[in-house]
């Protein structure tokens, strides 16, 4: 499959993905976060080691309630530059019904990846602090209703974290290192209706499944 073709299968099968976490959720905050390292970190970083730094922070939601307790999903791009070496194009989404201040959120995830995941090695860019400069901005607080920013969404956020420049191929150990992963929405129960939180509670345990894609196929 051609690098654009696997592309585009990615954006169309991420924005189904959000399709469906909307029917469940009535308004979701989306949260963007550069995760990298520290320059003298990155020249010695691996891609195995930014899988297991991520792997941690994912598997740690549970610990860590105060940052975590209302994310239902989660897409990830890893990448590979000669300058900032391995790093994570990451969205993290939230239940809008239940959190507010979707900058600050961004600021703890970012300091949890910064200070304990990475023990000082990493660093942060929190997008949803400057997401007022974006000229079609579908960051923070989405209402399901809100046809447009959902658009947005689609066509700017997730088609840039499906992008296929700056692959991890030059890192790569195996051909089975996926660079992209995102959730896995929860199975509706029923179609009458949109259902509430209560009744799809298991989106936390079944978000830590992955669905991989390998945007580095040829």
């Amino acid at each position: 499959m051609s690098e654009s073709r696997n592309s585009q299968r990615m954006v169309e099968s991420t924005a189904t993905y959000i399709d469906d976490l909307f029917d469940i959720y009535s308004k979701m905050d989306f949260i963007r976060l550069d995760l990298s390292y520290t320059k003298e970190h990155a020249r010695k970083a691996s891609l195995e080691d930014i899988n297991q730094d991520l792997t941690h922070l994912l598997n740690n939601r549970r610990t860590k309630p105060s940052i975590f307790k209302d994310m239902v999903g989660h897409i990830f791009k890893k990448e590979f530059t000669e300058d900032k070496g391995p790093h994570i194009h990451s969205l993290f989404i939230f239940d809008g019904q239940k959190v507010r201040k979707d900058e600050f959120i961004g600021e703890k995830i970012g300091k949890y990846w910064k200070n304990e995941i990475t023990d000082g090695k990493g660093i942060y860019y929190n997008c949803n602090r400057e997401k007022d400069k974006y000229a079609f901005c579908a960051l923070g607080t989405i209402d399901h209703t809100d046809d447009a920013k959902r658009t947005v969404l689609k066509e700017k956020a997730i088609a840039y974290l499906c992008k296929e420049e700056q692959s991890v191929g030059p890192i790569k150990q195996s051909g089975n290192e996926r660079s992209f992963t995102r959730g896995i929405a929860p199975r509706k129960k029923s179609n009458a209706g949109r259902p509430r939180l209560s009744d799809m509670r298991a989106a936390d345990d079944d978000s830590l499944q992955e669905h991989n894609e390998d945007s580095d196929s040829q």
